[in-house]
């Protein structure tokens, strides 16, 4: 028995297929954020001036809240709209990219289409409260 081979113009690119690419794209841009805050955070000097947990805690949401505790001097470089930026770009692919797995979990056990429509809808209100909470928070700190 072969394996059917469908052509690429016959296969379409649906919603499917969309939020499959995007889910991978997401990870990469997630550990993108957290690279790029790392490296941020050493290049500002937190070899020295923080450990390992806060160190962590900042790559993961750009707070500048996550350094008071710490022996960082001035917090004013930790407080910048770039790392406000950085911190929802992080929150945003996060929010995303957890849900929508969420999501593919919770469709492999729903049958009827009424209720895969209602959960869908659900999950997009949670995602958009749970990410403007997020944004809310970040920028406001």
């Amino acid at each position: 028995m072969s394996a059917r081979k469908v052509s690429l113009t016959k296969r379409g690119f649906d919603f499917e297929t969309t939020m499959w690419i995007f889910t991978r794209f997401s990870a990469l841009g997630m550990y993108l954020f957290a690279l790029v805050a790392l490296v941020g955070a050493l290049l500002m000097g937190a070899r020295t001036q923080m450990n390992l947990a806060d160190l962590i805690r900042w790559m993961f949401m750009s707070n500048p809240n996550h350094v008071l505790n710490t022996n960082v001097p001035d917090i004013v470089p930790w407080s910048s709209d770039f790392w406000k930026w950085t911190g929802s770009g992080f929150i945003l692919l996060a929010a995303t990219h957890g849900l929508h797995g969420f999501l593919s979990v919770l469709e492999d056990y729903l049958t009827h289409p009424g209720w895969r429509k209602f959960f869908r809808y659900l999950v997009i209100l949670i995602l958009l409260a749970m990410a403007a909470i997020g944004v809310y928070v970040l920028w406001t700190s």
